[in-house]
C-alpha cells in the first residue's frame, strides 16, 4: 500500500456513497411492481419496487402517505417520484417516495375501485337493504354547502311544488380535506332528531376531486347506519359516486332530487278531488241500492200480511208443543217399564225375600261368615241364626252329613 492511499472506514465510505447518490439523484421518477409490502406501527410504508431484471428497496413514510387516496398492496405498478438515498446501518441503497401514483391509473379512480369493491362485499349495496322513500314528507333534511347553487336550486323546486314543507338545513362543506367528515357527522345529527322523514345529501357538479368527499368510506358508513332514507344527489347525471351506490335512493342532480321526494301540490289536489268524486258515486250508488232494497222488502208479503205470517208461527209452535209431549210421555213409559224389570231383578236377589219363604241365614257368633257347609263348624261352637223376624242363638250338640273318617 502505498502512503499516498487514504484508508476509510466503512462509515466514511458508507457517507460518501449516500452523498453522491443523494446529490446526482435528488429528484426522479420510478416505476416499478409493489412486493414484500410491509407497514409496521409507525405507519411507515416499506416494500420492494422491482421490474422483470432489477429491484429496489422503497421506503414512503407517514407524513408522505396521508393524501394517498388509494391502498397500497403488492402486485400494484406504480409510478413513484422521490430521491435516492443509502441506509447508512445497513449499507443499502433505496429510494425514499415523495409522491405516488397508481400505473395506468388514476389514484382517485383507483381508491374509488377499491372502495367500491370492498363495501359491495360488506353487502352495503344491497338493494333489499334499501328503505323506502315517504310519498310526502312533512319534515325534510338536506346535506349540502349552504353557499353553493345546489342549495337554492332544491329550495326554489321544493318551495314552487309544495310551499308549505318543513325544510331543516345543516350546513358542512361539500370539498376538500375534513369535508367528508362533516357530511358524516351532519347524517348522524339528523337520525338524533325526531319526526325527520328524509335526508337529500348533496352537491352540483365538478371534477371527481371536487365530489371525492362523497366517496369517502366514512361517508358511506354513515349513510348505511342511517334509520332515516337517504337520498344522493352529487354532481350531474353522468357523475356516479359511492354514496350514490350506498343510499336508498340516487338521483342525478339535486334539483331532481327536490322533484323527486316532493310532488306537486296540484297533484294531490287533483287526486283528492277525484278521490272525492268516486267516492260520492260509490255513496250514490250503494244508497241507491240500499233504497231498491227497502222498497222490495215493503212490498214483500211478509209486510203486507204480518199478522198472517205471525199465526202460521204459532201454530206452528203448537205443533211442536205437541208432539214434543207424546215424545215425553212416550219416554217416560219406556223408562218406568225398565225400572219395573230392574226392580223385579232386585227383589229376586233380596236376602229378605229368602227369609220370607222360610229360609234362614246362619253364622258363628261375633263372625261375619255366613255357614254353608256342617264342616266350617265344630261341636260345642255358638252360632247364630237370622230369620224373618228376630235371631237364634244356639249351641252345636251334633254335626251331621260330614265325613269324620
Amino acid at each position: 500500500m502505498s502512503v499516498e492511499s487514504k484508508v476509510y472506514s466503512v462509515t466514511e465510505l458508507t457517507r460518501q456513497v449516500k452523498f453522491l447518490l443523494e446529490e446526482n439523484f435528488h429528484s426522479i421518477w420510478l416505476e416499478g411492481e409493489v412486493s414484500n409490502l410491509r407497514i409496521p406501527s409507525s405507519g411507515h410504508m416499506y416494500f420492494t419496487l422491482k421490474d422483470a431484471n432489477s429491484q429496489i428497496s422503497a421506503v414512503l413514510f407517514k407524513g408522505n402517505s396521508r393524501d394517498m387516496k388509494f391502498k397500497l398492496k403488492d402486485g400494484l405498478a406504480v409510478t413513484v417520484q422521490g430521491e435516492i438515498s443509502l441506509y447508512e446501518r445497513s449499507g443499502q441503497y433505496q429510494i425514499v417516495i415523495r409522491k405516488m401514483e397508481p400505473k395506468g391509473l388514476g389514484a382517485l379512480q383507483l381508491a374509488f375501485i377499491q372502495l367500491k369493491e370492498k363495501l359491495e362485499g360488506e353487502g352495503f349495496f344491497d338493494s333489499q337493504k334499501k328503505k323506502q322513500i315517504p310519498l310526502l314528507p312533512g319534515k325534510i333534511g338536506i346535506v349540502t354547502s349552504p353557499s353553493g347553487a345546489a342549495i337554492r336550486d332544491m329550495l326554489n323546486v321544493i318551495d314552487r311544488r309544495f310551499s308549505n314543507l318543513h325544510i331543516l338545513i345543516n350546513p358542512v362543506r361539500v370539498q376538500g380535506e375534513g369535508s367528508g367528515n362533516e357530511i358524516a357527522q351532519a347524517i348522524e345529527e339528523f337520525n338524533q332528531m325526531p319526526d325527520i322523514e328524509v335526508l337529500i345529501i348533496g352537491r352540483g357538479g365538478g371534477s371527481m376531486e371536487d365530489l371525492w368527499a362523497f366517496n369517502e368510506e366514512v361517508v358511506a358508513r354513515a349513510i348505511y347506519s342511517s334509520e332515516i332514507p337517504i337520498i344522493s344527489a352529487v354532481g350531474h347525471e353522468i357523475d356516479w359516486t359511492i354514496s350514490d351506490f350506498v343510499a336508498d335512493l340516487r338521483v342525478p342532480t339535486p334539483s331532481a332530487a327536490a322533484e323527486l321526494v316532493v310532488k306537486q301540490k296540484s297533484e294531490f289536489v287533483d287526486k283528492i278531488a277525484l278521490y272525492q268524486e268516486r267516492l260520492k258515486g260509490s255513496l250514490g250508488y250503494l244508497l241507491e241500492t240500499l233504497s231498491h232494497r227497502l222498497k222490495y222488502a215493503i212490498e214483500s208479503y211478509v209486510f203486507k200480511e204480518p199478522l198472517n205470517r205471525v199465526t202460521q208461527y204459532i201454530q206452528r209452535i203448537d205443533e211442536l208443543e205437541n208432539r214434543l209431549k207424546k215424545d215425553l210421555s212416550h219416554t217416560v213409559e219406556i223408562q218406568q217399564r225398565h225400572l219395573q224389570g230392574v226392580f223385579a231383578k232386585l227383589e229376586v236377589l233380596n236376602p229378605l225375600s229368602i227369609l220370607k219363604r222360610g229360609y234362614s241365614i246362619t253364622k258363628k257368633v261375633d263372625k261375619t261368615e255366613i255357614l254353608c257347609r256342617a264342616d266350617q263348624v265344630q261341636v260345642g261352637e255358638l252360632l247364630e241364626t237370622k230369620l224373618l223376624e228376630g235371631t237364634l242363638i244356639s249351641k252345636v250338640e251334633k254335626i251331621k252329613g260330614v265325613d269324620n273318617g
